[in-house]
């Protein structure tokens, strides 16, 4: 059985695991669904069709699936999804999404946001990030895997934000960011290429190379974009392990929808 705080108010129809711990003065809705090993901190309040995952942190004071801030949105059902061993900080407040896109906010696994973020409606972040303080992401933005996203940074609707792409402190992004792209600035500019997140995850040097090359085909050859890809393609097939790479920044560069950070 859970280990709920007798003023905690859980309703009867809420699916918590027998492993859940809910804090003093939590609220928990009807729709909502928490897996096994997850910690509910004090005074949060989790409602809407809600479900969370397995071995979750969710310190004090969190909003978890209140309504989208969205005057389209007339009370459909719709989710919140947050995945497994996700440390969610003070004051952070997500939201669910609209009917509008895909009825879904979502993040993944593995997550470290801290406190007083904001995830608007149908925002999807996926595995392996740190979102440092007070980023705010406006609706419908995507971000995914290891990224860094600096304190008091904005993200404009629809922004993509791809893997190990880094936002730096006070940054307001409002075009797509490329995968291993350094940005900052307000707006946002390009600073360089993210070699340190890829190091870590065991990334060779010649892989790092690779990143270095597409960066400055990107931003340091005066190419238009259209040519930046191609040059980008024609590195296939140079240095083992790096087709994904390639291919990882040629399928982002080709559904950027808002022009990427120049």
């Amino acid at each position: 059985m859970a280990n709920i705080h007798p003023t905690a108010i859980v309703d009867p129809q809420a699916q918590l695991a027998d492993s859940v711990t809910v804090g003093a003065f939590t609220t928990i809705g009807p729709n909502v669904r928490i897996g096994e090993g997850t910690t509910i901190g004090a005074h949060c309040v989790i409602e809407g069709h809600t479900t969370i995952g397995c071995d979750n942190h969710i310190y004090q004071f969190a909003s978890l699936g209140a309504d989208p801030q969205d005057k389209k949105y007339k009370g459909e059902p719709t989710q919140l999804v947050i995945g497994d061993r996700n440390t969610i900080r003070e004051f952070t407040t997500f939201n669910t999404g609209t009917v509008q896109d895909k009825s879904l906010t979502q993040v993944g696994n593995d997550n470290w946001i801290m406190a007083y973020v904001h995830v608007a409606h149908d925002c999807i972040i996926g595995d392996h990030n740190v979102i440092a303080n007070s980023v705010q992401f406006a609706g419908h933005v995507t971000v995914g895997n290891f990224t860094l996203i600096g304190g008091i940074s904005g993200i404009h609707q629809f922004v993509r934000i791809g893997d190990f792409a880094m936002l730096g402190f006070q940054t307001r992004l409002s075009q797509d960011l490329p995968p291993f792209v350094m940005a900052a600035g307000n707006p946002a500019e390009a600073q360089n290429v993210h070699q340190e997140g890829p190091r870590r995850r065991g990334f060779s040097p010649e892989r790092l190379s690779v990143l270095k090359q597409m960066y400055k085909l990107l931003y340091r050859k005066g190419l238009t974009l259209e040519a930046s890809k191609a040059e980008i393609a024609a590195l296939r097939g140079q240095t083992p392990g790096a087709e994904v790479d390639i291919d990882n920044m040629l399928t982002f560069l080709a559904e950027a929808n808002r022009g990427i950070v120049r």
